[in-house]
């Protein structure tokens, strides 16, 4: 984490007119800025200290803006800014913004209140899948009570603006078919859903494309979904996988259980046509590669690479390790990012399977919920910042500073409502990345709750929201 040590530091005095002064003092200030950029947030501080002249440059807002784009995305700080009501031609203090994420320790978190109860409601469930796409809350399928697997699709419109009152509405059934454990990743505006569980065990390996068409007065005018063309070659069936978006176009999937419960340890690769009317699978062979897991996240950070975390392995063991996929040499693979357990506090927690791991702003995951292997269902948030780790693509033993490993993993406080505990939920951001929606999930039963095989299918929706300071705007 950047100290910030620049509204303290004394910046050394310097004659920028004399003959031993360095060249770097006679460059122009757009040179400077252009130099300033290229530079790790460290350096940058450590650069400001030097003279007044570089500290001035240092502070600008534009500048800070520019570095926001480069470590948050630049998705992400176009989306906070029509976030948050000001003037368009207000400057907001990117720097004070970019210190406060660096250092975000907690959080809000709210349940949305159901609206009308003659309106109907999506019924609990968990091993769905929630995104946001279109400005809109999309859900589909999952299982219930029963072992039964439901094949409905619901969307609530979120719009531009936080709302706290969200009206699902009931758009299709019956397309795609009943299932869980499959995986629905955005791309584009355009939903991508492949594999899954139906109520019978099979497993599926059909790959679909849905896209939300609003009406004019922002009411939901359909979700059509339609199967996607791949032509004979695909991963095997499998449910309880991982999947994200790595491109405009493009899509991984990895693990998963296939046919006979087998856990699988495989990377697919689907790359879709210009027009979302086929696609091709390729199946990424790489040495090392994560092994074999179920229950696991993939999440794909701008301008780093596709995280995986967590899941349940061979052994039925519950998994702790992190994997980057990442380009190297026109060539995707994995690289393991190796850390000492023991070494985080509270670390001992961090094991776990059925969770979930969603992009927020700052270009970190945010880690909730699943469960031990005693299936102890979880309720707390972890981030992960794998900018903290420096030479990822080298490394090859286990991390020993740590301090830079307490800076990888942060543990975040939660105010306000408090959520069960739960497990194979679903949770999706904003644009933004500065609110998150909560979806169902198994959590502990009511009767008895200390017993981890008691547990009851959740259909609460809740937020949570990170709080920053603008200045005069709290947002």
């Amino acid at each position: 984490m950047a100290t910030f040590f620049m509204a303290k530091s004394t910046p050394r005095s310097s004659n920028i007119g004399s003959s031993s002064a360095s060249p770097i003092v006679k460059l122009a200030d757009d040179h400077l800025f252009t130099i300033m950029l290229l530079l790790p947030v460290d350096s940058l501080i450590s650069f400001a200290m030097t003279c007044k002249r570089f500290r001035s440059l240092t502070t600008s807002d534009t500048l800070w803006e520019s570095i926001c784009r480069r470590e948050w995305g630049s998705t992400s700080v176009d989306a906070f800014k029509s976030s948050i009501n000001t003037n368009n031609n207000q400057q907001l203090p990117w720097m004070r913004l970019y210190k406060q994420v660096s250092q975000l320790d907690s959080f809000s978190c709210h349940k949305l209140p159901d609206p009308d109860s003659d309106l109907m409601l999506p019924t609990p469930r968990a091993s769905h899948s929630l995104n946001f796409v279109s400005d809109c809350l999309v859900l589909f399928g999952g299982g219930r009570e029963g072992g039964r697997d439901l094949d409905d699709t619901w969307v609530a419109y979120i719009g531009k603006d936080f709302q706290r009152m969200l009206k699902w509405q009931k758009v299709t059934s019956g397309i795609p078919s009943g299932r869980f454990g499959h995986t629905c990743a955005v791309i584009g505006e355009n939903l991508v859903l492949f594999g899954g569980i139906n109520d019978r065990g099979m497993r599926q390996n059909d790959t679909w494309v849905g896209q939300v068409v609003l009406s004019e007065n922002l009411g939901i005018t359909t979700l059509s979904w339609r199967l996607l063309d791949v032509s004979s070659v695909a991963p095997p069936p499998r449910g309880a996988h991982a999947a994200c978006c790595i491109d405009k176009r493009t899509m991984v999937i990895h693990g998963g259980i296939g046919l006979y419960g087998l856990r699988l340890g495989d990377t697919w690769i689907l790359e879709i046509s210009e027009n979302f009317c086929s696609g091709t699978w390729i199946e990424l062979v790489a040495h090392p590669s994560p092994p074999p897991r179920s229950g696991h996240t993939l999440t794909c950070i701008e301008g780093t690479g596709t995280v995986l975390f967590g899941g349940r392995g061979l052994g039925y063991d519950v998994l702790h390790d992190v994997w980057l996929l990442q380009a190297s040499e026109d060539q995707l693979k994995w690289v393991q990012m190796l850390y000492n357990l023991q070494d985080i506090p509270e670390g001992v927690s961090l094991p776990r399977v059925g969770h979930s791991a969603t992009l927020i702003l700052g270009g970190r995951l945010l880690i909730y919920g699943g469960e031990d292997s005693q299936r102890h269902r979880k309720g707390d948030f972890w981030v992960l910042d794998v900018s903290k780790i420096p030479s990822i693509k080298e490394q090859s033993t286990p991390l020993n500073s740590r301090g830079l490993q307490a800076n990888m993993w942060r543990r975040l406080k939660a105010k306000g409502y408090k959520p069960n505990c739960r497990s194979f939920h679903r949770a999706c951001a904003d644009h933004s990345g500065r609110r998150l929606y909560v979806f169902g999930g198994m959590v502990d039963s009511l009767l008895h709750p200390a017993e981890a095989s008691e547990m009851r299918f959740d259909g609460e929706l809740f937020l949570v929201k990170f709080e920053l300071e603008t200045g005069a705007v709290r947002c």
